[in-house]
C-alpha cells in the first residue's frame, strides 16, 4: 500500500467565511481538549448526573413549583416511576382545586382531570383543558353529528421528555382526545376512533381500550365483554384492524356460559416485535439487566474503552451502548449503558481501570439502553496553543485577526463537515476505504484493508505486518495484543474459516453490527463532505431551486424524516422563502432523495466513479441496512465564549495587559475556547472554518 498524506480530501474542501484566520495548535496534550456530553434534556454529563433519571430534570427545573403545590417530602425526595410521579403529584394538585364546576352534567366527564400532569402544565391551563373535553365528551354524547371541535394548545414544550410525560397522561386520564405536537407545541383534539368505536361498543370498554393502547405494555392482552352476534364481532374486528392492525391483532374466543348459550369474547393483543431478519424474537421471562454510567475517558478511542471494559467484565463490546462516539486525544465524559453487568459488578472493575486512562461515575440500575444520537449535542472547552499570523508577520494584530475570525463563525456558522476522527488517521489506509469495499461487497480487499499495517513499530502493527506478509490468520492472532478487540476477532474468524470469500464475509460478521456499519458510514460521510463543498462552491449562501429544505411546520413528529424534507421551488427561489441554515443535503442510501440540481447530478456522477452506480444499499451477507438521512449543511456554534492568553515560562495572564510589542515577540499565545454543538457536529470542523487550517 502506498503511503499517502493525511487528511488530502479535507484540505480541497471549502469555506463558508472569507476572513484570514490564523494557526495553532490544537489537542497539544487531552487536557487541551474536554468534551462533556449534553444529554436529551439538556444537562451536562458531570460526575453528579444520572442518565435516565426520571426525576433529574424534574427536580432541577421544577424545584420551586413543586415546593408550591406542597407534595411533601416524601414525594420530593422518593424516586418515581412516571406513572407514580404523575399520582404523587395529581393528589397534591387536586387537593388545591376548589372550584371545580358542579354542574351535573360535567361531572360524567373525567374530574380527575386536574390530577393528570406534572407540574409542567398549570392550573389555567388544566381548567382549559377539563373545559374542552367536557365539551367533547358531551359532542360526542350528542346525536347531532358533524360538530368539529378547534385544537386546543396547552403550550410550548421543548424537552421532548417532558412532551412525552404530558402525552401519555392526558390520554390516560381522556382517551377520547388525542395529543399531538407542531414544532415544540403541544396539542389536543379530539380522538375521532374513539367516537367511532364507542358506537360499537360501551363506553367503559372503549375507554379501556384505547388506555390499553396507549400504555403498550409488553405482553398485555385487551379482552372485549362476550358478545352472541357474530356480524357485530366481525365490526369490532375490521375497525380495530383498519384502525390499528400494524400495532395489533385480534381473535376471537369461544365460551360457554351459565346459561348454556355459546359466547364469544374478542381479546386484542400487541403483535410481536419482528428482528431484522423478520423471525419473531423469543420473549425472555426474566428481562435483561442495564446498568448506566458515565464514561471519563483520557486519550482512548470510545470503541477502544469498550474493548478493555467488556474485557474487563467478561461481556461482548455489542453489550454496551452510548449516545455518541467522542474524541481520542482528549478528556471526555459520556453516557453509556452495559446490558447484563449489576451495579456491584462495574464497580469491582473501577481501580483496575484508571490504569488504561478511564473512570466509571455515577453507577446505577436503568431498564433500557442508550441509542445513537440520544443527546443534544457536547459542550467544548479548547486551548489552541501557539497561535500566530498564517503569514507569519509578527507584527499583524492577532487580537484582530481572532475576533474577526470569531464573529464570522457566530453569525455566519461553519459548513457542518465530518471531522477528520471519522476517517482514522492512518496514512495508507482509511475508514472510509473499507466502507467502499464493504458497499462494493469485496469483502477480501474489505478484510485485507482492516488487517493493513502502518509503519508505526508498535505490538498491534507488528501483528498486521505479520499477517500482510505471510497470511498466517493463527500467527498473527497470537502476536494481537488482547485489547485489540475488533482485530482478534477478524483473525480468530480468518483461521477457522480461511481467506475465502466466505471467511472474510464471517470474519465480517464476527464484530458487532455497530463496528461493521461504522466503516460504511465513514465513506457516506466522505461523500458528503464533497456534496456540501460543492454546493457552497456552486451556488454560495443562496438557496436555489431543487435544493433540499428541511420543514417542520406539519407538526407530526411521528412523521419520518423524509416526509419533513422537500424540494424548493422556482417560485420559493424568487420569494426567498428558505435561508441556507434549512438546507439539507442526503447521506447516501436507499430511503433518501437528491437534489434536482447541479448537486444531485454531482451524487450521481460520484456514486457512479467509486463503482456504486448500481448499489442498493444494503449488504445482505453482512446484514447492513443503510437507509441513508439528511444532514443539515450549516452549523452553529452555541454560547461561544473565547479569550487570548499570553504565555511565558513564568507567568500567564490576558493579552490586553501587554502593551509592549516587542515582549509579545517572545512570548507564546493561547486561545481558550469554551462553546456548545449540536449532536453529530465537529469542534475541529468548526475550529477549521474560524482558523482557516486543517488538522
Amino acid at each position: 500500500m502506498e503511503e499517502r498524506p493525511f487528511d488530502t480530501f479535507l484540505d480541497s474542501l471549502c469555506y463558508i467565511s472569507d476572513h484570514i484566520g490564523f494557526y495553532g495548535t490544537i489537542k497539544h496534550s487531552p487536557s487541551d481538549f474536554v468534551v462533556t456530553e449534553i444529554d436529551v434534556s439538556g444537562q451536562l454529563v458531570t460526575k453528579d448526573y444520572r442518565i435516565g433519571s426520571e426525576d433529574m430534570q424534574r427536580n432541577s427545573n421544577n424545584e420551586n413549583d413543586f415546593k408550591k403545590q406542597k407534595v411533601g417530602p416524601r414525594a420530593a425526595n422518593t424516586t418515581h416511576s412516571p406513572a407514580e410521579f404523575i399520582k404523587d403529584v395529581s393528589k397534591s394538585v387536586s387537593e388545591k382545586v376548589d372550584d371545580v364546576s358542579n354542574d351535573p352534567n360535567l361531572l360524567e366527564c373525567e374530574t380527575d382531570l386536574y390530577n393528570l400532569h406534572n407540574p409542567l402544565l398549570s392550573l389555567d391551563v388544566q381548567k382549559s383543558l377539563y373545559n374542552f373535553a367536557c365539551s367533547v365528551k358531551s359532542t360526542f354524547e350528542s346525536p347531532v353529528t358533524g360538530s368539529d371541535h378547534c385544537e386546543l394548545s396547552l403550550g410550548l414544550f421543548p424537552d421532548k421528555n417532558n412532551r412525552a410525560n404530558i402525552h401519555s397522561a392526558v390520554r390516560q386520564t381522556h382517551p377520547f382526545l388525542l395529543t399531538f405536537t407542531r414544532s415544540t407545541e403541544l396539542l389536543v383534539k379530539p380522538n375521532l376512533d374513539y367516537q367511532e368505536l364507542s358506537q360499537l361498543t360501551s363506553e367503559e370498554e372503549t375507554d379501556a381500550f384505547f388506555k390499553f393502547l396507549d400504555a403498550k405494555v409488553d405482553n398485555s392482552k385487551f379482552t372485549f365483554q362476550p358478545d352472541v352476534c357474530k356480524e357485530h364481532r366481525t365490526s369490532v374486528h375490521h375497525f380495530i384492524s383498519k384502525k390499528f392492525g400494524k400495532l395489533v391483532e385480534t381473535k376471537s374466543f369461544s365460551g360457554e356460559s351459565n346459561d348454556g348459550l355459546q359466547k364469544v369474547s374478542i381479546t386484542v393483543r400487541f403483535r410481536e416485535k419482528k428482528s431484522s431478519s423478520g423471525k419473531r424474537q423469543r420473549t425472555e421471562e426474566n428481562p435483561d439487566i442495564f446498568t448506566a454510567f458515565t464514561l471519563e475517558k483520557e486519550n482512548l478511542e470510545t470503541l477502544e474503552a469498550i474493548s478493555y471494559l467488556s474485557s474487563s467484565l467478561g461481556v461482548l463490546p455489542s453489550d454496551f451502548s452510548y449516545a455518541g462516539i467522542k474524541d481520542k486525544k482528549a478528556i471526555t465524559y459520556q453516557s453509556m449503558v452495559v446490558k447484563k453487568v449489576t451495579p456491584q459488578r462495574l464497580l469491582e472493575v473501577e481501580s483496575a481501570l484508571e490504569t488504561k486512562g478511564m473512570k466509571i461515575r455515577n453507577v446505577h440500575s436503568v431498564n433500557h439502553h442508550l441509542h445513537l444520537g440520544q443527546l443534544t449535542g457536547n459542550h467544548f472547552m479548547i486551548i489552541v496553543r501557539d497561535i500566530g499570523s498564517h503569514s507569519g508577520d509578527t507584527s499583524e494584530d492577532l487580537q484582530k485577526r481572532v475576533d474577526e475570525a470569531v464573529h464570522n463563525v457566530k453569525t455566519r456558522g461553519f459548513l457542518n463537515y465530518y471531522g477528520p476522527q471519522r476517517f482514522g488517521k492512518g496514512q495508507k489506509t482509511q475508514s472510509h476505504e473499507i466502507g467502499l469495499a464493504l458497499l462494493k461487497e469485496e469483502m477480501a480487499q474489505a478484510t485485507k484493508l482492516f488487517l493493513t499495517p502502518e509503519n508505526s513499530d508498535d505490538p498491534v502493527n507488528r501483528a498486521k505486518q505479520y499477517f500482510y506478509q505471510t497470511e498466517d490468520a493463527k500467527g498473527a492472532l497470537a502476536l494481537m495484543p488482547a485489547c485489540k478487540i475488533r482485530e482478534r476477532m477478524v483473525l480468530r474468524a480468518l483461521n477457522r474459516y480461511g481467506l475465502s470469500e466466505e471467511g472474510c464475509v464471517r470474519s465480517w460478521l464476527s464484530i458487532p453490527h455497530s463496528m461493521r456499519i461504522f466503516y460504511i458510514h465513514a465513506y457516506c460521510s466522505k461523500v458528503w463532505n464533497e456534496a456540501a463543498s460543492y454546493r457552497i462552491c456552486t451556488y454560495g449562501s443562496k438557496v436555489v431551486e431543487g435544493d433540499l429544505v428541511f420543514r417542520n411546520e406539519d407538526g407530526n413528529e411521528k412523521s419520518s424524516l423524509g416526509d419533513r424534507v422537500r424540494i424548493v421551488t422556482a417560485k420559493e427561489e424568487d420569494d426567498k422563502v428558505y435561508s441556507i441554515h434549512q438546507v439539507v443535503l442526503p447521506m447516501p442510501g436507499h430511503s433518501i432523495k437528491y437534489p434536482t440540481n447541479k448537486v444531485g447530478q454531482w451524487y450521481k456522477e460520484a456514486l457512479a466513479n467509486a463503482g456504486l452506480q448500481s448499489c442498493k444499499f444494503r449488504v445482505g451477507n453482512l446484514q447492513l441496512n443503510i437507509p441513508g438521512c439528511y444532514r443539515p449543511i450549516l452549523k452553529y456554534p452555541h454560547n461561544l465564549i473565547y479569550e487570548l492568553i499570553v504565555e511565558s515560562a513564568n507567568q500567564s495572564q490576558e493579552m490586553e495587559d501587554w502593551t509592549n510589542s516587542e515582549d509579545l515577540k517572545s512570548l507564546k499565545t493561547s486561545l481558550k475556547l469554551s462553546f456548545k454543538l449540536d449532536s453529530s457536529c465537529y469542534a475541529t470542523v468548526c475550529l477549521r472554518e474560524m482558523m482557516k487550517c486543517n488538522f
